[in-house]
């Protein structure tokens, strides 16, 4: 990897962070890059989620004032998801790679469709939660975070957006809330199948610590100043990387 490559990765782990953080879909802007520096997709997703999980931890970190509610339940969700990201990871490792090549291009195209659809859905789910107070569903909640999280073990494009889209239809609290806890939860996902992929896969060291340093950073700053961004150019832009990503993978095939 050149100097110039180096950077670019670097910044588009900053990029990835704070897109985490605020949107969800950081994995649409980094996949098409590893790629596009010679990264093979299996490997270029490993180092994805192993460079992405400390960024994840920074943008719950800063987002930490925002998290209220019941304890019991962030830590029953937190299961759930470390639970999914063990079964995701360990997919991704047993089955052969050409799976994962053909899976990518689908899974790249349905999280597009997905950061499209966000703000449809916003409105959505603030329309849902217009009348009476409603009990919040703790089986559903707890089973789809924990579907969502074996999905960001084997891939995880688009996976914050799918959360947050869930957890907003089933729980109670402002979408704000929510997103502390998709924060979190996002974290404890990612660090298990990080850590999964740490100890069983070969990971490309070097690609990873630098998309691991912008992460940080990223993290950090999504969580301060991501609200300020324009949705609707960082949309734009998440959704024209994506594409590209599908294209080098089809390519890639």
């Amino acid at each position: 990897m050149t100097f110039a490559e180096a950077i670019l990765v670097v910044v588009t782990g900053v990029a990835a962070g704070a897109i985490n953080t605020v949107v969800g879909s950081g994995t649409l802007v980094t996949f098409p890059v590893l790629l596009s520096v010679g990264v093979p997709p299996v490997a270029a997703n490993i180092a994805n989620n192993v460079g992405l999980a400390p960024g994840s931890v920074s943008g719950a970190i800063g987002y930490r004032s925002e998290l209220t509610g019941p304890k019991s339940r962030v830590v029953r969700l937190a299961v759930a998801a470390v639970l999914g990201g063990l079964c995701g990871s360990i997919l991704l490792l047993a089955l052969p790679s050409g799976v994962f090549q053909i899976a990518a291009v689908y899974l790249v195209g349905a999280a597009v469709i997905l950061v499209i659809a966000q703000p449809f859905l916003e409105r959505w789910l603030a329309t849902s939660r217009v009348g009476t107070p409603r009990a919040e569903p703790a089986t559903a909640l707890t089973v789809s975070v924990f579907l969502t999280s074996a999905y960001g073990g084997y891939f995880g494009a688009g996976q914050g957006v799918i959360l947050l889209a869930l957890m907003g239809l089933l729980m109670v609290e402002p979408l704000q809330q929510v997103n502390a806890i998709k924060n979190v939860l996002q974290a404890a996902d990612n660090l298990t199948s990080a850590l999964v992929f740490v100890m069983i896969s070969p990971v490309l060291w070097r690609v990873t610590v630098f998309l691991g340093i912008g992460a940080i950073l990223g993290g950090q700053l999504g969580a301060r100043l991501g609200k300020r961004l324009s949705p609707v150019l960082l949309r734009a832009g998440i959704v024209v990387i994506g594409v590209v990503g599908i294209v080098q993978l089809i390519r890639s095939r």
